[in-house]
Order: structure tokens, then sequence, then C-alpha cells
């Protein structure tokens, strides 16, 4: 069986057993990291950064963790919520007056952090270059119309979240969002993560492996809010690899860290607002994520979720996560963060072999399931 390293409590070895089992499977290089009630009892990882397994996933390997990366953004949004900066049911417009252009004047904060503010990606044609460049990226969604009326449906904003909630959060701030994460959120919680990776640290990224390439089914509708969502920008792992691309603030897609740097941030939301001694948020606030915003098939990933402020509340495409008072969300390719607040229980996996689909795969079930069992 696949060697594992790392610390994981007696109770919890069944964790450690499925990461073996996958890194004998389909898994190339993963860590996975559990805190319960405030300690951190699973922080495991094994596998290589590399394809061609020449060189080891260590303990400070970090990767692109796509989209877990959003769960940061929307974090950093409630932080500004709790200093009374932020007023989640005010107009994006209060704090950005060029967004309000075209029919958008009544999009409010929880619309774009929910997924249900009719601005789901942009104007075609716009390619992840487009994404490098900051103010023009923001300009042209302020610019664009809504593609379906505001705060009626959700479609997943893919790529462009970390814009939409990001320019908020410079507006109010004045700084970009990538550094409010290293000077409000990792610094002060000493978590191993960053918005983009500085060049100091690219040699220990794990290049990201792309999944399978799924044959589409059936007819496709390029007037789709999917097909427009996904194809402006067409996504590219290879662009992850680009020094552009790590220099870049995006905020919904190129977070780099592993296990322990995303569970080190998202630990806070599951115990209350604190973690190591550091506050960033009341239970008040945490609360708001559970005001539920959308529940039904979402426009763009053509599935039923359930979505709160700033995070997925449910679905049935992840099943594997309990009903309750939990969230979650995760990276394409399958990466994956779980708060759950009744337990004070915050699960993460970060692996660089990505798997089909956008949102969790068979592996993170088994580390999420085996979690659960040892409970």
């Amino acid at each position: 069986m696949a060697e594992v390293q790392g610390t994981c409590e007696g109770r919890f070895a069944g964790v450690r057993e499925a990461l073996a089992r996958e890194l004998d499977g389909d898994e190339l290089g993963a860590s996975v990291a559990v805190d319960l009630d405030g300690e951190t009892v699973v922080d495991i990882w094994g596998g290589y950064r590399d394809e061609a397994r020449t060189t080891p996933w260590t303990q400070d390997t970090i990767t692109n963790v796509w989209s877990t990366t959003k769960c940061v953004l929307n974090l950093a949004a409630l932080m500004l919520v709790e200093r009374g900066e932020l007023d989640l049911d005010a107009p994006v417009g209060d704090y950005w007056p060029e967004f309000c252009a075209n029919g958008k004047k009544d999009v409010l904060v929880r619309h774009v952090m929910s997924h249900t503010s009719g601005v789901s990606g942009w104007e075609q044609p716009f390619s992840v270059k487009d994404m490098y460049d900051w103010p023009s990226a923001t300009e042209r969604l302020a610019a664009q119309r809504p593609w379906w009326e505001p705060g009626t449906a959700s479609g997943y904003h893919a790529a462009n979240q970390g814009f939409l909630v990001g320019e908020v959060i410079r507006r109010i701030t004045n700084e970009t969002f990538r550094r409010f994460v290293r000077q409000e959120i990792a610094g002060p919680l000493g978590a191993d993560f960053q918005v983009g990776a500085k060049e100091r640290d690219w040699g220990r990224i794990a290049p990201l492996v792309a999944p399978p390439r799924a044959e589409p089914t059936g007819e496709i509708d390029p007037d789709s809010i999917a097909v427009r969502t996904f194809t402006a920008p067409t996504m590219s792992v290879k662009a992850t690899t680009s020094p552009e691309w790590r220099a870049a603030d995006l905020g919904a897609l190129n977070g780099h860290s592993n296990a322990r740097g995303v569970l080190d941030v998202l630990r806070v939301l599951s115990l209350g607002g604190s973690a190591g001694g550091v506050r960033l948020l009341s239970e008040e606030t945490i609360e708001q994520v559970f005001r539920q915003q959308s529940d039904g098939v979402d426009l763009v990933l053509e599935a039923p979720f359930t979505w709160g402020i700033g995070f997925c509340l449910g679905s049935p495409v992840v099943p594997y996560v309990p009903a309750g008072r939990t969230f979650f969300w995760g990276g394409w390719g399958g990466s994956l963060a779980v708060m759950d607040l009744d337990r004070r229980l915050t699960i993460t996996y970060m692996m660089n072999r990505m798997a089909p689909g956008l949102i969790g795969n068979a592996r993170a079930e088994a580390y999420v399931r085996a979690v659960y069992a040892a409970l």
C-alpha cells in the first residue's frame, strides 16, 4: 500500500487508510487535513508532485486549488460585514457605482456572493489572458447587462466571482484581494495560503494534471448560460503553470495551498469565528451564510444546488456532505472544503490529479466518509 506521511489521531486511522488506497489508485499526489474543535487531528499527504512520479509530495507542497479559492474570497467579504463596512443587502453600486450600468442597479452584494447576480461570465470575446488585466476585466463586468433577472436563480460565477466580490473589497479597503488575504487572513492565522504564488514558491508547486476530456452528450446550445459562462473565458489547466497566472489576482481561481493551509484559514468558520487565538468573525456574522439565496437547478452547473451567502448549503451532486449546519465548496477536479458547525469540524482535501466534474470526486467522497465514520 502507498506510503502516507504526516500525523493522524488513532480514531481517524480510516482516513489515512483511505488516502493510501487512493494513492494506489487514481490519486497522484494529495493532502487531507481535519480540524475538530480547534485541534488538527489529521494532517496527512502522499504521492507525487509530478506525473512522472519523480518528486514526492511533501509537507510543504502546494498546488493551484481552483475554486476552493472562493471560500477564502467569501470569508474576506464576511470580514468586512463583521467590521460594519459591507452590507449584504446593499446594492453593489453603493460600493462600485459603475456597476449600476445596464440594469444592474438592483444587484445586491448577497447576489454576487451567492451566484444569483445574473452576471456569471464576461461577454465574448474574453480569454484567460484578459483576466490578468484587473481594471479592464472589472470595467467590462460593470458595463454589461445581466443574463437573467438578478436574484431569481443561481448561475455559478465560475471565473468572475473573484472580480465581482474582489472589486467590492478593493473599493472598501483600497487593497487588492491578494494583499487583503496576505495581510488580514493568511498572515494573522499563520496559514500557508496565497492568491497566486510568489516566485520563491514555484519550486514547491505540484502542477495540475488535467482530467480526461469529456465528450459532450446531446446538442450544445451556444446561447445557453452555461456555455456563455464556461467559454468566456475557456479555462486552461496549462495556463496555471505560467508566470502570468501565478502573478494574477484571481480570487475565484488561483489560490495556492495544500489541505493544511486551507484548513488553517477555513476552520475559523467552523469554530465560531476564531482560531489559534485570532478572531476574524462573530457567530452572528457566520450565521449569514445560512440565509438561503437559491434552491434549484443552477443555470451554469445545470444541476440542483442550494446556495447560502458565499457557500453551498447542499446538493445531491455532493451527497456525502451531511445535511444540517454544514456548508462547503471546492475546486475543479475535486478539491473540497467542508465546514460543519454542529460538530465544530473542518475537512479539507487538495490534490494535483484532477477528476472529471466541477465539484467533488470519488476520492473526496472516500476521505469525507472516512472522517464522519470516525466521529
